[in-house]
């Protein structure tokens, strides 16, 4: 009687198989993440500073920056007591940050203000991906 050899893998060969991948997928998959947080943060700042480029140039056309209650908002649409208004500044409609929230805009002064986005975790401070991102 003679034995065939069956053709394909032993068990043994697939666990050292499944085990390689497992391996690898372990120490590739957590810098994957991080590198999809970073760029999320990037994606936060370019934003940010394309808002301040469009309050810098709303502010040579008007004199001042939006107040708190125009907020972002002045940006796409003339507020009615402005004469000097040459805009919009921005898109029709104002990006959220990359979480999905909208910028925080803060009038100090005619000449200061804040913006912001609470990072990932949308509360105030924070440290990596849950860091603030402002414009100042």
């Amino acid at each position: 009687m003679q034995f065939v050899r069956s053709k394909g893998f032993t068990l043994l060969e697939l666990l050292v198989v499944v085990a390689i991948i497992g391996l690898l997928a372990a120490y590739v998959g957590p810098r994957y993440f991080s590198q999809i947080g970073k760029s999320e943060q990037t994606i936060a700042r370019a934003q940010v500073e394309a808002f301040a480029k469009a309050l810098d140039a709303y502010r040579v056309d008007v004199g001042n920056y939006p107040t708190s209650e125009q907020g972002l908002n002045a940006l796409v649409t003339r507020p009615a007591e402005l004469s000097k208004w040459n805009g919009p500044y921005m898109p029709k409609i104002l990006p959220l940050d990359p979480w999905g929230r909208a910028y925080l805009y803060r009038a100090l002064s005619p000449s200061e203000y804040d913006l912001l986005s609470y990072g990932k975790d949308g509360v105030p401070g924070g440290s990596g991906d849950d860091a603030d991102i402002a414009s100042r």
